[in-house]
Formats: structure tokens, C-alpha cells, sequence
């Protein structure tokens, strides 16, 4: 049985802040406590499989009244401490949260045997664990980037997009689309929404709205630009290379840069220590006759699988 304290709250918002991290803390242990157990229960799993009727997964999510990520994240957690032992420290110390931990832990378990606590410790220190979990998944490139690959490509099969009609005639959208392809496709929208001026009062939603139209209605006069920030090595498809960077999606792998490169406009930007040393000019990859010679060969894009 819970005992609720119940406590008066404090005047002040130095004290709230104050009050709210000391709870806080105190939540962080019990959630590794609790991830210990988890990953304790799912070791039976395996023992007293003709006896059980749900995993521990299912159990926690039943009983605990926990999400399916959020239980498979606090098993993951009890599972992969004894590869992350610095980082157990860290939330001792109150560096890291157990969200940190969480992340940490689905790299551990995508990258196998070759996962390195002590390449990773020093980002979860600094960021958040949104913004981390972000920088993960170059950890991930470097070592698995075919891997990597392989699940963005598998998300494309996911795509789906439904229209149906209200009863006063307006179309209904409903979908979702994979990283690469809705970075895309929110390029192209965020770029057609933006305000027409400080008299333009349309809410971000109108403009949205607005903005699919126009480009439907005028999608051959619309030009997709995006910003894509990649390593030489990255381009090279090299083992270790990081994954690229877009505006609007997680880290892209090699080969999506690869494929976008065949067939594009490229504006040449270097980097060196994140200052910027030279803008070249934008230029097509294959341009002139070239380019129309090879339209009339091939009709369609040559990438493998694409039509």
C-alpha cells in the first residue's frame, strides 16, 4: 500500500525549483530500482515459459499500467547495466536521468558486442535526452551503418496516407511517413507556410493547410531544397562514418546521402570545426546533354528497387 504525503507546496519558485529536483531524484533511483526488478522478472521468462501466460513486458504494462516503450525500456535498462557501469554511477550522482539510461541501453542492445559505454557517457552528460538520443543513432551509423540503413528502408515500406470525405464536401487527411520522406515533404511545406508579412494572421495550421494546396496546384513551379551536413567520410560510405544531417529528420544513413547526391542540385558548403570556410556555387551532379541522354536511355531513376 502507497502512503500519500501530502505536503504543503512551496511559496516560492526558487523553493519549487528546489523541491521539484529533490523529488525528482529521489524518482530516478526508484525507476532504476524498478528496472533492476524488471529485468529480473524477464530472466525467469525463459525458465517458466509453459507456466506464465504473458512476458514480463505484458505484465508490466497489465499491471504496472506502464506503455509497451516504456516497459521494454525499464528491462532494457536492468539488462544492460552491467555494460554501462559509469553511467549507473552518473545517476547516482545525479549527472544523468534514467531516460539517459534508456537511450543508452537501446544503443547497447542495436549495437551488440561492440558497444562502448565510454564513447557515449560524456554526450548524455551534456545534452538532453531527446537531443542524445539523436546523437546516438551516429554511434549506431559508425559502427552498424548498414543496419542503419537497412530500418530507414524498412520504414519507407510503412508509408500510408488515407483521404476521406466529411459530410460538407472536406477532404480528411490521415498518415505517416518515414524520417527521410517527411523531412522532405516538411521542407517543402515549412518553406510555403511561412508568413506573408506582418499582416498575415494566419495560425501555423492555416498556413500548413494553405501550403499543401499550393502545392498541389502549382507543384511544378515548387522547388525542393534541402540542407543536408555530411562528413567526406559519410559520402564515402566509409566504416565509422557518422550519419548526415537534415533540417527536419534524425541522422540520415550513407547510402540515403548517396542517393540523393546521384541525382541533384549541390551547393557546396565546408566546414571546418563548424565554421564555415567556403559557399560554392549550386550545381547539377549530371547536367546538359549528359543528363538528357541518360533520361532517354533509362526513362526512370536507376537507384536498385526504385521505378
Amino acid at each position: 500500500m502507497l502512503q500519500l504525503v501530502v505536503a504543503e507546496v512551496p511559496g516560492t519558485r526558487q523553493e519549487i525549483e528546489f523541491e521539484l529536483l529533490r523529488v525528482r531524484g529521489e524518482i530516478e533511483l526508484r525507476e532504476l530500482w524498478f528496472s533492476r526488478l524488471a529485468a529480473a522478472l524477464a530472466a525467469l521468462d525463459d525458465t517458466d515459459e509453459e507456466e506464465r501466460e504473458q512476458t514480463t513486458i505484458d505484465w508490466l504494462r497489465h499491471n504496472c499500467r506502464l506503455t509497451h516503450n516504456v516497459a521494454a525500456d525499464r528491462v532494457r535498462i536492468g539488462e544492460k547495466l552491467p555494460q554501462m557501469p559509469r553511467s549507473e554511477d552518473a545517476l547516482y550522482n545525479g549527472e544523468l536521468g534514467i531516460q539517459h539510461l534508456a537511450v543508452m541501453a537501446r544503443t547497447a542492445v542495436a549495437v551488440g558486442e561492440g558497444f562502448d559505454e565510454s564513447k557515449l557517457l560524456g554526450l548524455a552528460k551534456k545534452l538532453s535526452p531527446g537531443r542524445f538520443f539523436h546523437e546516438s543513432l551516429h554511434y549506431r551509423h559508425s559502427l552498424r551503418p548498414q543496419e542503419v540503413a537497412e530500418e530507414q528502408a524498412d520504414l519507407v515500406e510503412n508509408r500510408r496516407l488515407s483521404m476521406s470525405t466529411a459530410e460538407d464536401g472536406c477532404l480528411v487527411l490521415n498518415g505517416v511517413l518515414d524520417p527521410v520522406g517527411g523531412a522532405a515533404v516538411r521542407t517543402t511545406l515549412e518553406r510555403l507556410a511561412k508568413p506573408m508579412g506582418k499582416h498575415d494572421h494566419r495560425d501555423r495550421e492555416k498556413r500548413l493547410g494553405d501550403a499543401i494546396v499550393e502545392l498541389a496546384t502549382h507543384g511544378g513551379k515548387v522547388k525542393v531544397q534541402m540542407q543536408v551536413t555530411s562528413s567526406i567520410e559519410t559520402l564515402l560510405g566509409l566504416l565509422g562514418a557518422p550519419g548526415a544531417e537534415t533540417e527536419f529528420s534524425l541522422p540520415v544513413s550513407s547510402k540515403t546521402v548517396e542517393r540523393w547526391a546521384c541525382d541533384s542540385s549541390l551547393t557546396r558548403v565546408l566546414l571546418q570545426d563548424s565554421v564555415v570556410i567556403d559557399v560554392g556555387r549550386a550545381q547539377r551532379v549530371i547536367a546538359g546533354p549528359k543528363r538528357r541522354a541518360l533520361v532517354a536511355r533509362d526513362q526512370h531513376c536507376q537507384w536498385p528497387g526504385c521505378e
